[in-house]
């Protein structure tokens, strides 16, 4: 089952142009992967001295995993903090060098009530341009938030 954008925007807090990811290609129960041209905007608010660094591809896979968990959850009652990235590995400066669409992975290596862990590879022709493991932490939702 493929999502587009409104779909995407409707699951997750990220709204306009912050929202990066353009598609869902595919999921299950561990395992999403995503597709976004966002890198390729001017408009992308991630940019820097008009690039968009490699680094801010965590965003991506940040994103990714919030879409994960509010695709597997019938209503969402847990929000998170990223606390940490760990074994990151940029094998280019920028991102907006890719002329191609991105293909965005996260995959849930552990996970409970206070919190997930995900690895997370963001690629372009099925190369590698970053990649790494994402520890975000839960906490209950208050109502109306």
């Amino acid at each position: 089952m493929s999502l587009g954008k409104s779909d995407i925007c409707s699951l997750i807090p990220h709204q306009g142009s912050m929202c990066l990811l353009d598609e869902v290609m595919s999921w299950d129960a561990t395992h999403i992967v995503c597709s976004s041209r966002s890198h390729l905007s001017n408009e992308n608010p991630l940019r820097s001295d008009g690039r968009l660094r490699a680094v801010c591809g965590i965003e991506y896979g940040a994103q990714a995993m919030a879409l994960h968990g509010a695709l597997l959850s019938a209503s969402p009652t847990a929000a998170g903090y990223l606390v940490s990235v760990r074994d990151l590995k940029l094998a280019v400066p920028y991102l907006d060098d890719q002329d191609a669409s991105l293909a965005v992975e996260a995959r849930r290596l552990m996970g409970n009530a206070e919190g997930l862990i995900y690895r997370f590879v963001v690629s372009a022709r099925n190369e590698m341009l970053l990649s790494g493991r994402i520890t975000v932490s839960l906490f209950q939702k208050e109502k109306g938030m």
